[in-house]
């Protein structure tokens, strides 16, 4: 039976038809503009400045509220953001934008996270790449808009989800050179960094020996979590997010994710005795954080 573009989770591809897919609003642009339409959107995004406050008053809070605007969050105080933005790829959650929208609305919140940013804070965002008539290479395009902002890129993950093999396929035309199609059995961690490479503050690091020497390799091999499980149409493991904050955040560091969903960046930060805030607009999604953060035993925390 022939499968269609799923909204939650992901589908098998035999006979997969993708017309939906390639009708959604963010095939309809003008690709060869598009490096230049980016740039100039970072010169539009507006900065702002928040004074400082009391921790205990913002953090290990989950704030129902967008990201494009994190006033909650004093200038400078945050030491990583973690986060998997929506790909706009036809999820339940997804708004059907047209690729420059979309980049607007990444562009106002990389502006806000760089300002949260400490110096020599980390910015890691996990997407994908999408389609193949066009291939779309988002992540080409996160690093126009967010070197733009004045982030300093500092590396590439590849998130390596399965081995291949299996009943998943996008074989295009079949034993046959006419139109192959590519399956992608990756997606990317892209690394930035704010003003410089090497952070300035010190702090204990959990890390250790044999996690270093795998995590600084540019390829992980990370299982990928169940939609169904977690009640999420796209989920990342916990094993993923864990692996980024022991690697570039100290014990006791303040976690970001601008794009929390189910919260899973959160999770793995409490587990590893940091601090977090989380943003989400679906209240549904935000209520899911809080329940997710109840199982691991830990109370007190907040949505707002």
């Amino acid at each position: 039976m022939a499968t269609k573009t799923s909204s939650f989770g992901t589908p098998n591809r035999e006979g997969h038809d993708s017309s939906a897919f390639y009708t959604r609003s963010i095939y309809q642009a003008d690709f060869p503009s598009l490096n230049r339409i980016l740039a100039e959107l970072c010169e539009q995004t507006i900065q702002r400045s928040v004074p400082d406050r009391l921790l205990d008053e913002w953090v290990d809070c989950i704030y129902c509220h967008t990201s494009e605007d994190m006033s909650h969050i004093p200038d400078q105080s945050v030491a990583l953001a973690f986060t998997s933005p929506p790909y706009n790829s036809g999820k339940d959650y997804d708004e059907d934008l047209d690729i420059v929208d979309y980049f607007r609305l990444m562009t106002r919140v990389g502006a806000e996270v760089y300002r949260v940013l400490k110096p020599g804070g980390r910015y890691v965002i996990n997407i994908a790449n999408l389609g193949r008539k066009p291939y779309i290479p988002l992540h080409a395009y996160f690093y126009i808009t967010h070197t733009g902002l004045g982030f300093l890129p500092a590396g590439e993950i590849i998130w390596q989800k399965s081995k291949g093999a299996n009943s998943s396929c996008a074989w295009g035309s079949w034993l046959s050179a006419k139109a192959p199609r590519l399956r992608d059995l990756h997606e990317y961690l892209l690394v930035f960094v704010k003003d410089d490479y090497s952070r300035p503050d010190k702090g204990t690091s959990d890390i250790n020996k044999e996690e270093f020497m795998s995590s600084t390799l540019s390829v992980w091999e990370v299982a990928p979590e169940s939609a169904k499980k977690v009640g999420h149409p796209a989920p990342f493991p916990v094993e993923l997010a864990s692996r980024v904050i022991k690697l570039y955040s100290y014990v006791d560091d303040v976690v970001l994710d601008p794009f929390v969903g189910s919260g899973t960046t959160c999770v793995a930060a409490k587990r590893l005795g940091r601090r977090y805030v989380g943003y989400e607009i679906a209240p549904s999604y935000c209520e899911l954080c809080h329940e997710r953060l109840r199982k691991e035993g830990i109370d007190g925390d907040s949505i707002l």
